[in-house]
């Protein structure tokens, strides 16, 4: 990267507002940084940002610091020469010149998303295992319950607890990892998916931003690891036993539909043992119709989506029904501390281009993340 300019303009352009308390910190930490803040409405629609953000507005800006909001042209941002994106994924910017026509340095927010997603994870898997929506249901009712059939709406001496239960993690990264080690307290056994083998030590590691004490840095807690991009090995990992599987890979050409009807059917051993998935994700992994399907014939237990196809869910969507569904609105990844440790990631890789480091999380664009 080199060392940068003397004088870097950074703009930040986000969809909520930035504490007084990160700027402060922000502009005490980097002195020779000329930053612009600006707040945009929540879409990603470029019409509309485009009303907010003036052409002119990029002329000077060597770094950026967003979620959906670019310019129109390369033109209209001849000096920019970083771009860090707020979320985890990258596909917002993926169709734009900046990735498609430019060697610009793209990088992701990714890591600072595994404490609040993981709770998630747990919560909506302990929702479907522990009867919770009957329970709640009663609760309105003001109905203490018997734990019976019928009236008592629900059998809730069935519930089993997840100590000796497999996790399957399709996708073990920052989030995945997480995940792994909150299942592993639970008594869980964890495998882990990833799209390159990770057959060696060094491999293993999580070589990005890492929020203290969660995670999995070393690759120790999975007690086996599959890999590859084709449906061969990924129904190979779907067949290991899984009762609980996390779909936690980016949204790429190659994992688009990475779910469907053979995949759930090998995930649930041909209907004799279903499982619970869930999607934190994108939504277009999943293959929605067969997923109806399979939720619907007994091939899976039940879903957590926090994330379909399309966004926002249609009203006449089969799912919002479904007892054996969680529906939330793309929301397992917000939370109080997400803006803190996003700058906090920000901070670190602005230090590493002062150093002249190689960024955390930088996108490949041969990958697609």
């Amino acid at each position: 990267m080199g060392g940068g300019p003397a004088k870097d303009h950074l703009l930040c352009i986000l969809p909520y507002p930035v504490s007084d308390t990160i700027k402060t910190d922000l502009h005490k930490r980097f002195p020779n940084l000329d930053i612009t803040y600006k707040q945009v409405t929540f879409t990603a629609d470029p019409n509309i940002l485009r009303q907010e953000i003036p052409a002119e507005t990029w002329n000077n800006v060597t770094i950026l610091y967003t979620l959906f909001t670019f310019p129109d042209h390369l033109s209209n941002a001849p000096n920019l020469q970083v771009v860090q994106l707020s979320s985890a994924g990258s596909n917002q910017i993926q169709n734009h010149p900046i990735f498609t026509s430019s060697d610009i340095t793209i990088t992701t927010s990714s890591g600072i998303h595994g404490p609040q997603i993981a709770e998630w994870c747990v919560m909506t898997a302990l929702v479907q295992s522990h009867k919770y929506n009957s329970l709640h249901d009663l609760q309105k009712e003001h109905r203490w319950g018997g734990g019976g059939k019928g009236a008592d709406k629900g059998d809730y001496r069935s519930v089993r607890d997840m100590v000796g239960r497999r996790l399957g993690v399709l996708g073990y990264g920052s989030i995945g990892r997480q995940v792994g080690r909150v299942a592993k307290a639970m008594g869980m056994d964890v495998v882990a998916f990833t799209a390159t083998p990770k057959d060696t030590a060094e491999k293993k590691k999580d070589v990005g931003f890492i929020v203290p004490g969660t995670g999995d840095e070393d690759g120790e807690i999975p007690s086996a690891w599959f890999s590859g991009l084709d449906k061969e090995s990924l129904r190979h990992f779907l067949s290991q036993e899984i009762d609980w599987l996390v779909v936690s890979v980016p949204l790429t050409e190659q994992t688009k539909h990475f779910l469907s009807t053979p995949e759930f059917k090998a995930l649930s051993q041909d209907g004799k043992k279903p499982a619970v998935i869930q999607n934190i994700a994108r939504g277009p992994i999943i293959d929605q119709p067969a997923l109806v399907e399979a939720l619907k014939d007994g091939t899976l237990a039940a879903a957590a989506l926090d994330v379909t196809d399309p966004e926002p869910l249609p009203e006449d969507s089969e799912l919002w029904g479904m007892p054996n569904v969680t529906i939330t609105p793309h929301v397992s990844g917000v939370g109080s501390s997400y803006t803190e440790r996003s700058f906090e990631l920000f901070e670190a890789n602005l230090e590493r281009r002062e150093k002249g480091e190689r960024l955390l999380n930088v996108v490949s664009r041969e990958r697609g993340y």
